[in-house]
């Protein structure tokens, strides 16, 4: 019998990064391999972004978050990157970015559509609390979604987020009405008993209440509370208390994205 081959994961470093590790063990928690790699060795040819099925950009403060969160590395995909990114999502593959990785994902052009071409008609800027927001959140994700980490995901997850600037605004409304209309609209921040939220239910005032978008393909998801910290019930700080299940939330997405290549 044949054993299957692991899905190999290029979990994407750069100075600032600070939830590669965790982005890391999530993966190889669900059958994965996932190596670190930062990026120069990707600038250097040391490392090709063809040999790995998944692209993740972890969160962190990547570059400081000088001029704009993720815009320095964003710029680097944009513009020293971009062939081989346009090719790994043509060839069908998956690229997920949270927190920091949903801010690049945004600004490099691969969000609400992979175009590094065109004019950004979406972005995540500060929150309207006008300060950093670290807390746990419920989340909705959408059944309608086109997405594929979110299949068959239980309606209703519970994440942290960590970040100043995450709140979600589009262009116009016409934008956010294709978002709708094309089931890319992939998670909602909401109230504990799943109905419109308020601050600090929405912790950042994002347009919508968008926690997180994918692409028309499905196979590009931009998020910004953190599943890789919601891998293990005891992640929780409340674990003591609540009834705990057979593992956190967020292992669905990364079981999913390894599930793709089965």
């Amino acid at each position: 019998m044949v054993e299957r081959m692991k899905p190999r994961v290029l979990v994407l470093r750069a100075a600032g990064s600070n939830c590669d590790g965790e982005t890391q063990f999530a993966f190889q928690h669900v059958g994965a391999q996932a190596d670190l790699v930062h990026i120069n060795r990707l600038l250097q040819g040391d490392i090709r972004l063809v040999d790995y099925q998944i692209l993740a950009i972890p969160g962190g403060f990547t570059y400081g978050d000088d001029i704009s969160a993720g815009k320095i590395l964003a710029n680097q995909l944009k513009y020293q990157l971009a062939d081989q990114i346009l090719a790994f999502h043509q060839s069908g593959k998956l690229i997920v970015g949270i927190c920091n990785g949903f801010q690049v994902l945004v600004k490099a052009g691969m969000l609400p559509r992979v175009d590094t071409t065109a004019e950004q008609s979406v972005t995540l800027t500060f929150n309207d609390s006008g300060r950093f927001e670290d807390r746990w959140v419920e989340l909705t994700a959408n059944p309608k979604s086109v997405c594929v980490f979110t299949q068959e995901m239980p309606e209703r997850v519970y994440f942290p987020v960590a970040h100043a600037e995450g709140k979600f605004v589009v262009q116009d409304s016409t934008v956010l009405a294709k978002l709708h209309e094309n089931g890319q609209i992939v998670f909602r921040y909401c109230r504990p008993d799943g109905s419109e939220p308020t601050y600090p239910d929405n912790p950042n005032g994002s347009v919508d209440h968008i926690a997180g978008i994918c692409d028309p393909t499905g196979r590009v998801l931009g998020l910004m509370p953190h599943p890789e910290r919601h891998i293990d019930p005891t992640n929780h700080p409340q674990w003591t208390r609540r009834a705990l299940r057979a593992e956190g939330d967020g292992v669905a997405l990364f079981r999913n994205a390894v599930a793709y290549y089965a």
